[in-house]
């Protein structure tokens, strides 16, 4: 049965590379180019034409997968300036703010676009997501990333602090990430439309506590508080363990859908 032209290997794409030993490596792929590991240099012309799923075989002769690389790889070997948040916390703020295709949805702190990359990877192409940064060049990092993840289409930056407001009304959703996030509760109701969702991420307890005073007061029900504590096992089946560190307090997520009144 004949390939699909996306399960084939192309010259510029970026794939993913994962050796035998369970290491791995996000490159562009260009005619002509070797790449050196330590367990052995890679022939990229190889590659050219191969299946994604398929190996080849290094110098060593050690073998090497090619993947098509998913999101979790794109955000977590990306290029950064700013604490990102993480996958574990991600799913679930995605979730609970019902992100899908086609919805319009405010992004505050976009740093260097892991959010942002991944809110616009579920609205579609018929979606939109408006980033908020102070920083320009966080925000010419974050555009890099989205190029090259080939989301950029579907996001527009804004180099302006939100003390001013949002441009956008009736949004479906809106995700927070700054230092001071109840200065700005009243600027996310405005934005929001009827029943949409916010989502707020805090490192530390006392911020916490202070959105939740500035919550309580606005028109806002079904607040939740939210942490994700996520172990990694061994996948060793002759002796199944957790593995000997994890990742875990990232952040506190605070939930909380807009009502029009209270």
């Amino acid at each position: 049965m004949a390939c699909k032209e996306d399960e084939v290997v192309k010259e510029g794409e970026r794939i993913l590379l994962i050796m035998e030993d369970g290491s791995e490596f996000l490159v562009r792929l260009k005619k002509g180019m070797k790449f050196g590991t330590h367990l052995g240099v890679l022939n990229f012309d190889e590659l050219i034409g191969k299946r994604y799923g398929s190996f080849f075989l290094t110098s060593k002769g050690k073998k090497v997968y090619v993947i098509k690389p998913g999101m979790v790889e794109n955000i977590m070997k990306m290029k950064r300036r700013t604490q990102i948040v993480y996958p574990k916390d991600m799913g679930y703020i995605l979730l609970k703010m019902d992100v899908k295709e086609g919805d319009r949805v405010i992004d505050v702190g976009v740093g260097s676009g892991a959010m942002c990359g991944a809110i616009a990877r579920l609205v579609g192409k018929t979606g939109k997501v408006y980033g908020y940064d102070r920083r320009e060049d966080f925000l010419k990092l974050a555009e890099s990333n989205l190029r090259e993840w080939g989301l950029y289409d579907r996001v527009i930056l804004k180099n302006k602090d939100i003390e001013e407001g949002f441009d956008e009304k009736n949004v479906d959703a809106l995700f927070l990430d700054v230092p001071n996030p109840w200065d700005y509760i009243d600027k996310c109701w405005e934005a929001l439309k009827g029943g949409g969702r916010l989502a707020i991420v805090c490192p530390t307890t006392n911020q916490v506590q202070e959105v939740l005073r500035i919550l309580s007061n606005s028109s806002f029900i079904n607040v939740e508080v939210w942490e994700s504590l996520f172990r990694m096992y061994k996948p060793v089946h002759e002796r199944l363990r957790p593995v000997d560190r994890m990742v875990a307090h990232t952040a506190y997520m605070i939930f909380a859908i807009k009502v029009l009144e209270r």
